[in-house]
């Protein structure tokens, strides 16, 4: 199915708690997992928390009323520099400096392995971060990730790496950053 029969919806905090099985069931599969296994149970988690974070913000994609893949994320609060902790090689102070509406977060893309490759992430992205107010966006892969020669195309830097915290998949991330609004 081409990416002209993927329709684009945004969605709060409050509409996204009202999806999460749909999101899970999404999430599950761009990973070749099962609804029921840790990966996505983590996840569960994880976007409970982030649905009423400042500035939540969800993108869904959907084909013949299915969902396809989905994008969201938060604005990071003022003075909250957990997010930077860390980070090697240390920028400049001014970098870290959080204002509450300076950086959004994409915390997470994900696309149904059927429509991968197709246009469906950059799409979601696109819209995700063209409907932001914020200065930049940020976000962080596994070092060795597949994704992220994808994010270098879009526009997106590394700007470092930052220690897992314990749990988390990884024992280590690594930070990128794109000026918001992004050109295409």
């Amino acid at each position: 199915m081409p990416i002209n029969d993927v329709s684009l919806t945004h969605h709060g905090g409050e509409e996204a708690s009202a999806l999460l099985e749909e999101l899970c069931d999404t999430y599950a599969d761009a990973y070749g997992v099962g609804p029921g296994e840790d990966k996505t149970a983590a996840f569960r988690r994880r976007a409970q928390k982030q649905f009423t974070r400042p500035g939540f913000s969800l993108v869904t994609a959907r084909a013949e009323g299915q969902m396809v893949g989905f994008v969201f994320g938060f604005t990071l609060p003022a003075g909250d520099t957990h997010w930077w902790g860390g980070v090697q090689p240390e920028p400049m102070a001014e970098f870290l400096e959080e204002t509450g509406s300076r950086t959004w977060v994409l915390s997470e893309i994900e696309v149904r392995r059927a429509w991968q490759g197709k246009g469906v992430g950059r799409a979601l992205h696109d819209a995700a971060l063209g409907a932001r107010g914020e200065k930049r966006a940020t976000l962080a892969t596994g070092p060795d990730a597949a994704a992220q020669p994808v994010y270098e195309s879009w526009g997106w830097r590394r700007v470092g790496r930052i220690p897992g915290d314990e749990g988390d998949y990884y024992s280590a991330y690594d930070l990128f950053v794109v000026e918001l609004p992004v050109s295409r």
